[in-house]
């Protein structure tokens, strides 16, 4: 039998769901996520308490090739326990939590079936609860349990609900209540904002919300959903998709222009000028917007965050900032803890562009952003200024660069922890600043004439990859911290060193 535990991809499971990759065998199919959807009934009556036909689950998908076979699969395995299951439709992954608190629906549990930005060939499922996002040890636990599993016919067939409605409609009260206009249900009446889906889930938030109230779209892009992404990788993170919205942007002379991933549970900007709202910029300006609405609130981000962006948010916002591990939900889960120790901390954000508020369940919803983005987009033309005065102050980043060095040997994440423990040893031997606090990696500090910026090496969280960002302040900075670290990591043989 396969081992489906290899499904797993912290808290979402995901997979080879076609071929069309060479060297990428399929492991993910409608019939594993069959057994998957038997796991997940057990595991959320167990939670719940509630017997398999008294829990009521709804599930979604993204624009995948394969999203109906995934679908129908998990929908018929879990009907075959005796749920009451919802076929939601095409939607985006927060709004499928967003099922389980809308009082129209009240589900006790949804699935998303989604990969995210992956390519093409790949699939996934993502599950919530009433508490949100499942952990990695819940996905562990169900994936356990459809291990033992066989492939369950039903003839019942799922009730289909359009989820989506009540999501949009959530989405433009908000917008109608924080920007209070005169003509209070066009509130974004004169604002020019294109969308770029990059053929997701996400198209529908040009018609559906911006349309809806007021918004000038033209110019909106790749509304249409394709699973096979023929435009570009609909990932914020992607030069190439990034590039596409500001050309859009600028082509059109728009206000404002807003990228969606796949599934749409992460977001990024570009303003007028064509300035790049993403990676420190995006939380830079998230931070900016609620800032006096949290005065001296903690931001938790990500551990490949600059020194410019804690600079501002100490320095500008009056916030502060608290690096921590990549992964979205470790972020969340940090801010959540923070928040429960008494500490105030609104908003829990990554690099990538994953978002969640405190004001918003914790829920990392791309199209949340958005939103908040848009009251201040309107707030701030109302007082003849634009978004760009909110990280006006945000230093410019000169050059920051990426590395991934290859690990061989099978205990790769032993041999990676070693590294990093004499990495940082040698660091501070040769008295080069290493940055205390640091929950993921080792990070070094350069504040001399010679070199100025900061370098982190980390542990990839999944794969057999040891990630090195550097941040240079001035031309030379970063070629000159590349020598100090291929110094620092001589006589590692299972490393692949830049």
């Amino acid at each position: 039998m396969d081992n489906l535990l290899k499904l797993q991809n912290g808290s979402d499971i995901r997979g080879i769901a076609v071929e069309g990759v060479e060297g990428e065998s399929v492991n993910l199919t409608g019939e594993i996520a069959n057994r998957i959807g038997q796991g997940f009934v057990t595991w959320l009556s167990k939670k719940t308490g509630k017997a398999a036909a008294d829990l009521r689950i709804g599930v979604g998908n993204d624009s995948r090739i394969t999203a109906d076979a995934m679908k129908n699969g998990v929908m018929k395995g879990m009907a075959s326990m005796g749920a009451v299951v919802y076929n939601c439709g095409l939607v985006s992954t927060p709004s499928m939590f967003m099922t389980i608190v809308f009082p129209e629906t009240a589900f006790d549990g949804s699935i998303m079936i989604t990969a995210s930005h992956l390519p093409f060939n790949r699939n996934g499922l993502k599950f919530f609860d009433k508490d949100g996002g499942l952990e990695s040890t819940d996905i562990k636990e169900i994936l356990t349990v459809a291990q033992d599993c066989t492939v369950a016919e039903c003839e019942k067939e799922a009730e289909s609900f359009d989820s989506l409605s009540l999501y949009t409609a959530s989405l433009c009260e908000k917008i109608k209540a924080g920007v209070n206009a005169e003509d209070f249900d066009h509130p974004l009446a004169g604002l020019h904002v294109v969308v770029d889906a990059g053929n997701g889930a996400g198209g529908f938030f040009a018609k559906r919300v911006l349309e809806e109230l007021g918004a000038d779209i033209s110019g909106s892009q790749f509304l249409n959903p394709d699973g096979m992404f023929p435009n570009h990788i609909p990932n914020p993170e992607n030069a190439q998709a990034m590039e596409a919205i500001k050309n859009a942007v600028l082509d059109n002379k728009a206000d404002l222009g807003i990228i969606f991933d796949t599934d749409v549970d992460r977001m990024s900007a570009v303003l007028s000028d064509g300035s790049e709202i993403n990676r420190d910029s995006i939380i830079a300006m998230m931070a900016a917007i609620i800032a006096k609405d949290y005065p001296g609130g903690t931001i938790v981000t990500d551990s490949v965050t600059s020194d410019r962006l804690t600079r501002f948010l100490e320095g500008e916002l009056g916030m502060k900032q608290h690096r921590f591990k990549r992964g979205y939900k470790n972020v969340i889960n940090e801010s959540k803890r923070l928040n429960e120790e008494g500490i105030v901390s609104p908003l829990a954000i990554e690099t990538s562009g994953h978002g969640a508020l405190s004001e918003n369940y914790f829920l990392d919803d791309g199209a949340y952003m958005a939103v908040k983005l848009l009251i201040a987009a309107a707030l701030a033309k109302k007082e003849g200024k634009q978004l760009q005065f909110f990280v006006a102050k945000l230093e410019p980043e000169f050059e920051s660069r990426e590395y991934r060095m290859k690990l061989s040997g099978e205990d790769f994440k032993a041999y990676g922890q070693d590294v990093l423990k004499v990495f940082e040893e040698r660091a501070k031997e040769q008295g080069i600043t290493v940055a205390p606090n640091s929950y993921e990696g080792v990070r070094l500090a350069f504040a001399s004439e010679e070199v100025k910026g900061w370098a982190l090496l980390r542990l990839s969280l999944h794969d057999p990859l040891m990630p090195l960002n550097l941040e240079g302040e001035r031309e030379g900075d970063c070629d000159k911290m590349v020598e100090i670290v291929r110094g620092l990591l001589t006589g590692f043989d299972q490393l692949a060193v830049i």
